[in-house]
């Protein structure tokens, strides 16, 4: 395990998961996300569960400044960062037509703005060292027709297979986390939870199981790792059914 790990969105859900699940493997953390009461509270529980070392850095990543302040740690070369997990993200209703245009800006700046910016401040410093590893989280919303957020996602899921394939061969490997439905406050943040709006207790995922899985796939190199055989049989299946099918289905909750 490479010794330090930077973890977007880290404050709470499968950010703060993969912070656990970092540090209990040996790595050394920074911390970043807008809530530095939240930061400053997992920094203290992992410092004192794993004796790691965890540095916290408060930004927002739509704000030029926090994004920049972010880039900036990655591209330290005196201070080398070997896994990037590119995780912060909110989501938006389906009806893009009701959205505001801001929240939609936003919704794009952060999901596809700041991945791009961040994993290229990554990549100068991996590349040049031969070794590094990148995990951008994005959905199995990548893979069906899910409005804005499926679009962003799909983005994601593109950028890291080409990634992928690009710099493996000089070391550095990039994978697309793609969970479904999971228990972490993301869903609740918009009002759904598990046993509403449609969506069956079976597809609801563990954070642990979910961030655990992406892991062992982004160790071996993966491009794309789908937790649960559950979500890989339903994106095999989207594939085949008829499309206005699949528009009905992945209408389903928010």
């Amino acid at each position: 395990m490479p010794k330090t790990a930077l973890i977007t969105g880290a404050s709470s859900g499968l950010g703060a998961e993969f912070a656990r699940q970092l540090a209990a493997r040996g790595a050394d953390l920074v911390l970043t996300a807008r809530d530095a009461a939240a930061l400053h509270d997992i920094a203290a529980r992992l410092r004192s569960e794993h004796r790691a070392q965890v540095e916290v850095l408060v930004a927002d990543l739509v704000d030029p400044a926090g994004l920049d302040a972010v880039a900036a740690r990655l591209a330290d070369p005196a201070r080398p960062v070997g896994v990037l997990v590119n995780n912060a993200g909110f989501g938006l209703p389906l009806a893009f037509d009701e959205n505001a245009l801001a929240d939609e800006e936003r919704h794009l700046a952060l999901h596809v703005g700041a991945t791009m910016r961040l994993t290229h401040a990554a990549l100068g410093v991996m590349l040049a060292r031969g070794h590094g590893r990148i995990v951008n989280v994005a959905s199995v919303a990548a893979f069906l027709p899910r409005g804005t957020y499926g679009a962003v996602k799909a983005w994601v899921v593109s950028f890291s297979r080409w990634a992928n394939a690009a710099y493996a061969p000089r070391g550095v490997t990039v994978t697309a986390v793609c969970p479904g439905f999971t228990h972490t406050d993301f869903h609740a943040r918009m009002g759904l939870a598990p046993g509403r709006e449609g969506i069956p207790g079976a597809l609801w995922l563990d954070a642990q199981d979910v961030v655990g899985e992406g892991l062992r796939d982004a160790a071996r190199g993966r491009a794309v790792s789908i937790p649960s055989l559950r979500y890989k049989v339903l994106i095999g299946l989207a594939r085949i059914l008829p499309a206005s099918l699949v528009a009905r289905l992945a209408a389903t909750g928010r």
